[in-house]
C-alpha cells in the first residue's frame, strides 16, 4: 500500500491545485506518480515535473533510447512502478521485448546498433559504479555526441530521483508490482506479500 496518497482536490492548496493542473495540461495528460509525494512542496513538484517533461520529450535522444535508459535505471533501483510504466512506453517506442526481458533478468541484452550500445553501457556503468570509464565515455561521445551524453546522464539522474521517490513512499504498490523484477531477496519478497 502506498505510504502517501494524492491529497483530495478539496484539501489542496491553490499552489498544489495549480501545479497539478499544469501537468495535466502538458504532454503527460495526467499527474505522474512521483508527484503524489512532490506535491507536498508545490514548487519542487512544478520544477521536477518540468525537468521530467524536458527529458522525456525534448532531447536529441530518440524515444526508444530514453526509454532504454529509464528501464536500466528502474531495474537498478528495482522500482516497480517506474518499470511497469516505462516497460509499456518502451514497447510502444519500439524496444524489443527480449531486450526488456534481459534487462529485467539483469542480463546484458542483445542491442541492435551503436546508439543502443552507448546508452546501455553508459547507463549500466554509471549506475553500477558512479563513473563512466574512458572507453565507454569515448564510445558514448562518438555515438551520442556531447549533448546526447549530457542528456543521457540527466535522464539517469532524474529517473534515479523518480525511482527513489517511488520506492521510499511505496507509490503505486501493490498494483504496480512487476513480477519480472522480483529477486530472491527479503525486500522483494516482502513487496510481493
Amino acid at each position: 500500500m502506498s505510504r502517501l496518497e494524492m491529497p483530495p482536490e478539496a484539501d489542496m492548496t491553490p499552489e498544489q491545485a495549480a501545479v497539478c493542473a499544469e501537468v495535466v495540461a502538458g504532454p503527460r495528460g495526467k499527474v505522474p506518480a512521483p508527484m503524489i509525494a512532490w506535491v507536498r512542496n508545490p514548487e519542487l513538484s512544478r520544477r521536477g515535473q518540468k525537468l521530467g517533461e524536458l527529458l522525456r520529450f525534448d532531447t536529441t535522444l530518440e524515444a526508444h533510447l530514453t526509454e532504454l535508459a529509464i528501464l536500466v535505471c528502474a531495474r537498478h533501483w528495482t522500482s516497480h512502478h517506474e518499470w511497469k510504466a516505462h516497460k509499456a512506453l518502451g514497447l510502444k517506442a519500439g524496444l524489443d521485448p527480449d531486450m526488456i526481458a534481459a534487462i529485467a533478468a539483469r542480463r546484458v541484452p542483445k542491442l541492435p546498433d551503436s546508439r543502443y550500445r552507448a546508452v546501455y553501457d553508459v547507463s549500466s556503468l554509471l549506475l553500477a559504479t558512479g563513473k563512466v570509464p574512458d572507453d565507454a565515455y569515448q564510445y558514448g561521445i562518438e555515438h551520442l555526441g556531447e549533448r546526447g551524453m549530457v542528456e543521457l546522464v540527466s535522464v539517469l539522474g532524474y529517473y534515479c530521483w523518480v525511482s527513489l521517490t517511488l520506492n521510499a513512499f511505496e507509490l503505486g504498490l501493490p498494483g504496480s508490482l512487476a513480477p519480472e523484477l522480483l529477486d530472491q531477496t527479503s525486500n522483494d519478497q516482502a513487496l510481493a506479500s
